[in-house]
């Protein structure tokens, strides 16, 4: 009987000793950073369109090395008001250990491109000054100027995600996972 008990406290363990199945490294809340392998602008991206990660790891670097699967989930084109904006989802990663995980996640972090407006506000602001004082005198180019540059000010631009751009992820949940 003691040596049932000690061969179960050895085997116990050893157990705790062995590393945890690499399930524990990727939970919600895991923070996993790669770079973008497409470009997409909110002027023409579609919603449903994939794209993949590389170079994929974890802030603490316990996963380093693997790839997402993604898909733009959301487009806002950009127009009076309204910025340009695109969302990013993903439902796969894939380490370089050979682990495939289906996760639920979104992009929480991306580097976009913008244009600067302040040309195209100048230009609306002097446009609208030649009309103004074309029809009103003075008193027009002043409020012409003003009107020109407010439209403009209010303008958006649409965003670009340039191929290669730092992508961060946030994990909601892992829905499932395999061996290669």
């Amino acid at each position: 009987m003691r040596h049932s008990k000690i061969r179960d406290v050895l085997a116990v363990a050893v157990l705790a000793m062995l590393p945890l199945p690499a399930f524990a490294g990727i939970s919600p809340g895991t923070q996993l950073i790669g770079n973008i392998d497409a470009s997409f602008s909110s002027k023409d991206a579609q919603v449903g369109q994939t794209f993949t990660l590389s170079n994929v790891h974890s802030s603490n670097y316990d996963i380093n090395g693997a790839k997402m699967y993604g898909h733009i989930a959301r487009v806002q084109r950009a127009g009076q008001g309204t910025p340009g904006k695109i969302e990013l989802d993903f439902d796969k990663v894939n380490t370089r250990s050979g682990n495939i995980y289906k996760v639920i996640a979104h992009a929480t972090n991306v580097k976009v491109d913008t244009k600067n407006n302040t040309v195209k506000e100048a230009a609306s602001g002097a446009g609208g000054a030649l009309v103004g004082g074309l029809l009103g005198g003075g008193l027009g180019a002043v409020i012409g100027g003003g009107g020109g540059f407010l439209y403009s000010k209010n303008s958006r631009e649409n965003i670009t995600i340039p191929k290669g751009s730092l992508v961060t992820v946030t994990i909601e949940r892992v829905t499932g996972t395999a061996k290669q």
